[in-house]
């Protein structure tokens, strides 16, 4: 099912048409703010910001921190970015995570009352600033805080406070932070979300509906290639949600089949300890040995439950199938092949889902795919990728901001005519 055609009765969420154009002004003068949590990398959240800039040039960028590089700018137009006072704390440029009990705090002291049109970029704290009623605010929102919602207990796990006295802080911290996000919503007019996924949770967490955008996926770097070798890939940071150990055990204990495992992160050593004779490390790559390795590859494994999950689209656009855990946004990026005979999808197969995080389940997934896959083309892997281009990310964000912008502008009319 295309993203777009999915119904409020189904999925809480209200879907807006693309449209083929883009509207970047109107004709009231006004002035923009973008807010973003914090600017360290350039990632999926960094990838729409630096769309949603490219749709507002003329906006003023707002973060907590920003501690780019100055050859890593160019995502944010090389433009000013005003910061908070985490900024200028100790070690923040590597601790700046630990400040969590302060961001809401710091994202409420950015004063934005100069500005008419708001749009905040939010997976922690961004859609918490403050606005008047006389200001539209639109958030697009990548995900609820995770840790403070529904994850609280996976991450507290994770992170080994499940007990002691460290775990009974952290617990304090996250249930002060999630009574301080319960409030952020009464500040939004508008949000957005990135998924269906994310929008029931926006539903489950704040009560509000969301208009679904999916992310943009700049799969023109991802060309296809319709020869495959005979291994498999997976690429990742290595933290433990993205379940990079369990790939690599399921792929050791099919010795006939090999496995290249692209990314590095905390748990690296972890996975190398699993890992047998037929997988290989690559550790961290530039982006030309990663899109080689995804266009060669036979399938592309991914074992984390993801809000949304931009590589394996990635994956697609190079025309390659995707073997996913079948939970969170990878159901609506991936079209699967039909659990029964009898019940063929509407759009061409471009993988396969398992349904539990565990060893035997990829295996399973992997040997179905060996059955069952050669129905997967990659033609149908990359006219699905096509779905998700920049350009239809700007197309859409524009127009639905120009609408509730205009809708904002009425409304506030009617008020004052209603005063004289």
């Amino acid at each position: 099912m295309a993203l777009e055609n999915v119904t409020h009765a189904q999925h809480s969420c209200r879907p807006f048409p693309p449209t083929g154009h883009i509207r970047m002004t109107t004709q009231v003068p006004r002035r923009v703010a973008i807010i973003h949590d914090w600017l360290v990398t350039y990632a999926g959240a960094e990838r729409v910001l630096e769309q949603m800039l490219q749709c507002y040039p003329e906006a003023d960028l707002f973060s907590l921190v920003d501690f780019l590089l100055p050859d890593h700018r160019d995502f944010i137009g090389n433009r000013p970015v005003t910061t908070s006072f985490i900024q200028r704390l100790p070690r923040a440029q590597k601790k700046y995570r630990s400040y969590l009990p302060l961001m809401p705090l710091a994202i409420e002291q950015f004063d934005l009352s100069a500005y008419d049109l708001v749009l905040s970029s939010s997976h922690a704290v961004a859609k918490g600033v403050l606005t008047g009623p006389d200001q539209l605010h639109l958030s697009y929102v990548h995900s609820p805080i995770r840790y403070a919602w529904d994850l609280q207990h996976q991450y507290l796990w994770e992170a080994g406070l499940v007990r002691g006295p460290k775990s009974w802080v952290a617990r304090i911290i996250l249930h002060y932070v999630r009574l301080w996000d319960s409030r952020t919503p009464n500040g939004v007019n508008t949000f957005i979300a990135n998924s269906r996924f994310v929008a029931r949770r926006i539903h489950k967490a704040y009560r509000r509906e969301a208009t679904l955008i999916a992310p943009p996926v700049d799969v023109s770097h991802f060309a296809l290639r319709s020869a495959k070798e005979d291994f498999y890939v997976t690429a990742s940071r290595m933290v433990p949600y993205k379940k990079m150990d369990l790939i690599v055990s399921a792929f050791t204990a099919m010795p006939d089949k090999r496995l290249v495992v692209i990314g590095d992160g905390p748990d690296f050593e972890k996975v190398r300890s699993k890992a047998g004779p037929n997988v290989t490390l690559l550790g961290f790559t530039g982006t030309e040995i990663l899109r080689d390795h995804l266009q060669r590859g036979r399938a592309f494994v991914f074992a984390a439950e993801e809000d949304f999950g931009i590589a394996p689209l990635e994956a697609q656009a190079c025309g390659t199938p995707v073997i996913a855990y079948g939970k969170g946004g990878v159901r609506e990026t991936i079209v699967p092949l039909a659990e029964t005979e009898d019940a063929a999808p509407s759009l061409a197969p471009t993988g396969v889902f398992f349904d539990e995080q565990s060893e035997a389940a990829i295996i399973a997934a992997v040997e179905r795919f060996e059955r069952e896959g050669t129905t997967i083309t990659p033609n149908a892997c990359r006219e699905n990728a096509l779905r998700f281009t920049p350009e239809r990310f700007r197309s859409e964000f524009t127009d639905l901001v120009e609408r509730e912008w205009r809708i904002f502008q009425e409304k506030s009319r009617h008020r004052d005519a209603q005063h004289i």
